[in-house]
């Protein structure tokens, strides 16, 4: 018997294999606990719980350990699944218009509460922008989008309005943004209005599940966090920290065409150095530039080590 045949081995080695990596409690879910799944399917699903993934990424990590095991017909490979096919990745049909696309590195990315903040911020030489504006009342609303349009008109600042898209596609908006919950509230009908506008569609995820369902409609950046605690929204899962970013950045950017990469998720300066190896494109901030001193030369230091860092590359 091998571990390549017995999956309670085999969920062993797995988890002995990437711990180091990307830590969890360790201690593989009983039997008993355990979904009734294929062998392989089994054993990457217990490991993967016990190196700290939730349920539904743990089955989409072990669906894709059971696809590369048919593909490639090995079954003693122990290294991480990071290949787009194996997480089904692409797959939809071949004629799905793609949203409109937006620049491969969105660069430093600063979300905003408010259209004073937009005015604020539109003159620093930032280029991306969102406005995440919390409010029930549609007037107000639209007020605020009309504003923070207007504030980067005749600037090369990129805007994403967050949640309210029909408002924002009545006023004109560059970019809209989209958490899980209101991509799946869409609907067909409206995901092909958003596309036949040309605008530009960003999507939150939080872990392999998710990016496989923003991947289903094709956007044209997909954001990942948070990688580290944020006190700024409530979130439903845990930071994903470091590890994940450079496993979630590396399949998105194998998938082709590849996809624009945002992290996101209590990043400011200091931790820099740890996000922008894992190749994303673009690094998305609140508080680091918001609650600086002077944000004007917050946001050009992060430039600046962001320019650095491309350049070193």
């Amino acid at each position: 018997m091998t571990r390549a045949t017995h999956p309670e081995l085999l969920a062993q080695a797995i988890l002995s294999k990437h711990q180091a990596r990307f830590g969890g409690p360790g201690i593989l879910p009983a039997i008993s606990e355990t979904p009734s799944l294929p062998g392989v399917q089994q054993a990457a699903w217990r490991a993967c719980r016990a190196l700290g993934f939730i349920d539904v990424d743990a089955t989409c990590l072990a669906r894709a350990w059971q696809a590369r095991e048919e593909r490639t017909g090995r079954t003693d490979d122990l290294s991480w699944p990071d290949q787009p096919q194996d997480f089904g990745l692409g797959r939809y049909p071949a004629d799905l218009p793609t949203f409109a696309p937006c620049p491969r590195a969105l660069g430093l990315y600063v979300v905003a509460p408010d259209a004073n903040w937009i005015a604020r911020l539109a003159h620093m030489g930032i280029p991306t922008l969102q406005l995440r504006f919390k409010s029930q009342d549609p007037a107000a609303v639209r007020s605020e989008i009309k504003a923070a349009l207007a504030a980067v008109r005749g600037t090369d600042v990129r805007l994403f309005i967050n949640d309210h898209w029909q408002i924002a596609l009545e006023e004109g908006a560059w970019g809209i943004h989209l958490g899980q919950e209101d991509l799946a509230e869409l609907g067909e009908a409206h995901l092909a209005t958003l596309r036949n506008a040309g605008v530009r569609l960003g999507v939150s995820t939080h872990g392999y599940a998710e990016m496989v369902l923003a991947d289903q409609v094709r956007p044209s950046y997909i954001a990942m966090g948070a990688v580290y605690p944020t006190t700024l929204k409530a979130m439903a899962t845990a930071p994903q920290g470091v590890a994940r970013l450079m496993a979630y950045a590396d399949l998105l950017r194998r998938q082709q065409p590849p996809y624009p990469l945002v992290a996101i998720g209590g990043i400011d300066r200091d931790r820099l150095a740890e996000v922008l190896p894992s190749g994303v494109g673009s690094v998305a901030v609140v508080r680091a530039v918001l609650a600086a001193n002077d944000p004007q030369a917050e946001a050009q230091a992060l430039m600046q080590a962001m320019k650095g860092s491309a350049a070193e590359a």
